[in-house]
């Protein structure tokens, strides 16, 4: 007499147990959120006679009349031109320094490279607007020691909170604060390469200088594509930075980036529908630049392998 083997209750349906709180916390508080906010891009307010008593505020159907404010709207263009100029800043600057300061700790040279590992990360653990407050005041002429030194050294005093010299101001803030996880990220992959690979062009009579240029660097692109990408992301994004400073400087408006444009016609004039489909440009000009960037990457890899 044979007995038939019962499967476990419940293995086929553990997965799904498995996923449903990640799905949960993405639906409320990612896909939900997104979806709002594209339903408000395509509605607006509709004021009846003096927009005093109840219905004479209502909301209805705007279609794309929000998305075209937005692309014709002096204020967004310009903030999104000082975000390109602000970009073509901080990202050659901060990635560069990311991996030079990688191939320098990667060196057998290098002393104290814990210590001088967590001193480069270490101001990226520090908030964003902290960080720009800490740099804010020592920007301003009046409490920052480098003007009492430049001062009683009869040096010239820049000021860095206006003109272009503040776009060096706030790209000084990113790549101080940004360059160590980028740094991180770079270092972690050249740890990764085999000894061998370094031995082997050590036998053939490569230099250090050579084999960062010709092994290391090359077999870290992976890693330089990644910081890259998450450093558009960053840029597009910007808005800690000149909000933290603006209150120090009159250079600063309420709409130098577009995404501090979002927030004032969000919480300042209160039209979350403009707001919206502002939003939702910035994302998809993130979407669309950012993997841009991967797919023409990527199809660098391929012709190079197939060369």
């Amino acid at each position: 007499m044979t007995t038939a083997r019962r499967k476990p209750y419940g293995v086929k349906g553990a997965p799904y147990a498995f996923l449903l709180p990640a799905t949960v916390l993405f639906s409320l508080f990612f896909a939900l959120p997104i979806g709002y906010a594209v339903w408000l891009s395509f509605h607006k307010v509709r004021v009846s006679g003096l927009g005093l008593g109840k219905g004479a505020r209502s909301e209805v159907w705007a279609g794309v009349e929000n998305y075209t404010d937005a692309f014709t709207d002096s204020e967004m263009l310009d903030g999104a031109l000082r975000v390109l100029g602000y970009g073509c800043i901080v990202v050659p600057v901060m990635l560069g320094l990311a991996l030079l300061f990688a191939l320098m700790l990667d060196s057998e040279k290098v002393r104290l490279a814990p210590f001088t590992r967590l001193a480069i990360f270490l101001p990226y653990a520090i908030p964003g607007v902290v960080a720009a407050l800490l740099w804010g005041f020592l920007y301003l002429p009046d409490v920052s020691p480098f003007y009492f030194v430049l001062e009683k050294l009869g040096l010239p005093q820049p000021d860095l909170l206006d003109g272009g010299p503040l776009y060096l101001a706030l790209s000084n803030i990113a790549v101080w604060g940004g360059t160590g996880f980028n740094m991180i990220v770079i270092y972690t992959s050249l740890q990764a390469i085999p000894a061998e690979v370094y031995e082997a062009a050590k036998l053939d009579g490569a230099t250090p200088l050579q084999i960062a240029l010709r092994i290391k660097i090359p077999m870290v692109a992976p890693s330089l594509v990644l910081t890259f990408f998450f450093s558009i992301i960053a840029t597009l994004q910007v808005f800690n930075e000149p909000t933290t400073l603006k209150p120090l400087t009159n250079a600063v408006s309420t709409t130098w980036s577009p995404l501090m444009k979002v927030y004032r016609d969000a919480f300042g004039t209160g039209d979350i529908y403009q707001a919206a489909a502002e939003a939702v440009i910035i994302a998809l000009a993130t979407l669309v630049l950012s993997f841009g960037f991967l797919r023409a990457a990527n199809r660098r890899d391929k012709q190079e392998a197939a060369g």
